[in-house]
């Protein structure tokens, strides 16, 4: 019996070594690990943006081989919740790109799986309004990338044959943006902005303008009913369709097409669209942007606002330490990098140290000289902060049908009711 009890003893601490072995050996591998793998969409804007990024990089550190691996969003989405619902890390990547409405979803599932960043970078030298969604319980898990601070693009050309002028659509409201546009179809027959009736994105811009979501400040409790933000932003879209100075649209292709063809007077959008507004050189002189226009009636509400953007995350897998030091020194804090992002691919970062610098305040003869890239960059240090929480997506899947029954006549209290209900059922 003692000897069987010895042989135990002996398998035990042969077991436990083994582990502590293993555990050591990962320990090095993670240590020594020189390959960082990232995953990104969009070859033309995020990868690109990495790609800027990995060569800024090689000065800091050479010997760090950087794999930037192209996903579509919605393969990203699939292939993380698979990997992480199932408690595996393998084939997952060191950093990964999260749109900032989906981040919440990722970061409150999967409380574990992120790499903390509270300390890898100042959240002060970037917009504030980017913390929010990157954030849970005060700790930041996700380094703001680039801002989709909105703006109004407007044909000045049009303007002008209506007896208007750029300034006359600075800082307005909405209520005064219908009047214009009234008038811009009556003198020109040209239409003022597009609208499809499957994408709330307009909505999304209008209600964050005034410092309202979807949901509480929990991020988790649905906020329609009642949600005055909400109910004026349902009545200006209603007010703008009545007033017949919409071209409607129902994908991307006929979205462009509408302002490169000449056929809208203006365009309220993320930044991310001026490459396609330059696209069309013809136009080239005959365009301006102003700031958002706010909500009517809604206390708060200022002339800046946000659609889209992503941030980069760690994952917590080996090799974090190096991804971490790549994150930092590059997106976390060189101003030179965001001149690059600007020149080579248009896009307006989230690092406000970067707004000083050349590229930022370069004017464009496509814009008639303006100084559009500092006029954004002004215009998103003023957007409010929202928590985005956990079902953006979610709850517009049921806005856009009630968005539907109120322009059909259904009573503006009773949709929102009736979304709200809607909301509290599906998601728990």
């Amino acid at each position: 019996m003692k000897k069987v009890f010895v042989l135990f003893l002996v398998s035990i601490f042969l077991l436990t070594a083994c582990s502590a072995g293993s555990k050591e050996k990962q320990s090095a591998e993670t240590a020594d690990s020189n390959e960082i793998t990232v995953w990104a969409w969009d070859p033309n804007f995020n990868i690109k943006a990495m790609e800027l990024a990995k060569e800024a990089y090689q000065g800091e550190n050479s010997e760090v081989d950087i794999k930037i691996i192209e996903n579509a969003q919605d393969d990203i989405i699939q292939k993380l919740n698979t990997s992480l619902s199932s408690g595996t890390t393998k084939g997952l990547p060191n950093i990964v790109l999260i749109e900032d409405y989906r981040a919440q979803s990722f970061l409150q599932a999967y409380p574990d799986s992120f790499h903390e960043l509270t300390d890898a970078f100042n959240t002060e030298d970037f917009a504030q309004y980017k913390i929010a969604p990157t954030s849970v319980d005060g700790k930041n898990y996700g380094l703001p990338f680039d801002t989709g601070v909105t703006g109004l693009y407007v044909r000045t050309d049009y303007l002008e044959e209506a007896g208007y002028t750029v300034d006359d659509l600075k800082n307005i409201d909405w209520e005064k943006y219908i009047e214009i546009g009234k008038k811009v179809k009556e003198v020109t027959g040209k239409q003022m902005l597009t609208l499809d009736p499957n994408d709330l994105g307009q909505i999304r811009m209008m209600i964050q303008s005034s410092g309202s979501w979807y949901l509480k400040e929990d991020g988790v409790t649905p906020n329609l009913a009642g949600n005055e933000s909400l109910k004026k932003a349902f009545e200006v879209y209603k007010e703008i369709l009545d007033a017949d100075i919409v071209s409607p649209v129902s994908d991307w292709s006929q979205f462009l097409a509408a302002f490169n063809s000449g056929e809208v007077t203006s365009v309220p959008t993320g930044n991310w669209i001026t490459p396609s507004i330059k696209a069309e050189a013809s136009q080239s002189g005959k365009w301006a942007v102003v700031p958002f226009p706010k909500l009517p009636g809604i206390e708060g509400s200022v002339n800046a606002s946000n659609l889209g953007g992503s941030s980069w995350y760690v994952l917590d897998v080996p090799g974090k330490e190096n991804a971490v030091d790549f994150l930092a020194k590059t997106f976390g804090s060189n101003a030179d990098l965001y001149q690059d992002l600007v020149t080579e691919i248009g896009a307006i970062g989230s690092y406000t140290p970067a707004a000083k610098g050349e590229a930022y305040i370069a004017a464009d003869e496509f814009f008639g000289g303006q100084k559009i890239i500092s006029d954004f960059s002004a215009w998103t240090e003023q957007i409010p902060q929202v928590n985005y929480g956990l079902h953006t997506y979610a709850i517009e899947d049921i806005l856009v049908v009630e968005m539907q029954n109120y322009l059909s006549g259904k009573e503006i209290d009773k949709v929102l009711e009736d979304a709200q209900k809607q909301a509290e059922a599906q998601i728990k």
